[in-house]
């Protein structure tokens, strides 16, 4: 059975890469001919949306934003004009539950199922094949993706019906985000208060403030190493993401709305490209500090 693979950005062609070892035979598309030409090297097969949607009976998509999976899916020359009933298309991309939800149902009057699984890990999680997955849609269509997911991830949960899994990254952002936001404001006081922030790094993780951020994020921030596995502008548009839905269902959102201002102003400072550890940049410029390693 063929697979088709559209998206081959920075979470794309690692998961892209991942199918192709566990031997899968697989059809791609991106707008980026470097990253196809990349994914084809290592034995895929270029294609245009029409063609994945003609051959293959599996599709995953792995883009940016909810409005380029529409795109992909409806648009002129779009997979949905030349799908196959019975297929099922599973969109791992990081979109609002309402978007889930359309793409669902517009599939669905084809006769096609449809997958919302994005998932959380970022780009160690991809190259590694670790990635968490979670999903929303019906049951066989979830059963008839979850071949592909063994080989993405470590864990694959079904949360319920359309737009479960994209409500489920919503939340996991949120925490994420704010987790990585408030470790870096206590960083900074460690800081300036002359504290090695190594070593309470070191004096505190093993307690309750330990995380799997703190042990992600701490020691690439005192090395200064903001090199993108999630970068500021993919966190930047899920928490974007987050506010209108909490605002559409009103939900008051206090943290996260004042995150997202945080968000901003680092892009305005020009750091979308950096890693979201770089969140602490914001804190710094307040206190005039930097959070490194002590000389």
């Amino acid at each position: 059975m063929k697979l088709g693979f559209i998206g081959l950005g920075i979470m794309g062609r690692p998961m892209a890469k991942n199918l192709l070892k566990a031997g899968e035979e697989l059809l791609v598309a991106d707008l980026n001919k470097e990253a196809v030409a990349d994914v084809v090297a290592a034995g895929a097969e270029e294609a245009s949306y029409t063609e994945i949607g003609e051959q293959c009976e599996r599709i995953i998509i792995m883009v940016p934003s909810g409005a380029i999976s529409k795109s992909i899916l409806f648009g002129e020359g779009g997979v949905a004009s030349t799908v196959k009933k019975g297929a099922v298309v599973c969109d791992m991309s990081s979109v609002t539950p309402v978007e889930s939800q359309e793409c669902y149902e517009g599939l669905k009057k084809l006769g096609v199922g449809f997958v919302d699984a994005p998932v959380s890990g970022g780009e160690p999680g991809a190259v590694a094949g670790s990635l968490a997955i979670m999903a929303g849609g019906d049951q066989e269509d979830f059963d008839a993706m979850k071949k592909y997911f063994e080989i993405l991830g470590n864990s694959a949960l079904l949360i319920g019906p359309s737009g479960s899994g994209s409500v489920t990254k919503l939340a996991n952002q949120i925490i994420v985000n704010n987790n990585i936001a408030v470790v870096s404001e206590a960083f900074v006081l460690a800081t300036k208060a002359g504290a090695d922030p190594e070593k309470v790094y070191q004096a505190i993780r093993g307690g309750l403030a330990g995380s799997a951020v703190l042990d992600a994020k701490i020691p690439m921030i005192i090395e200064r190493n903001f090199k993108p596995g999630g970068p500021i502008r993919i966190n930047h548009k899920d928490i974007k993401n987050v506010v209108n839905t909490a605002h559409a269902i009103d939900v008051p959102i206090p943290y996260t709305a004042q995150l997202y201002e945080i968000l901003q102003t680092l892009k305005i400072h020009g750091h979308m490209g950096d890693d979201h550890g770089g969140i602490v940049q914001y804190f710094e410029k307040l206190a005039d500090v930097e959070v490194k390693k002590a000389e």
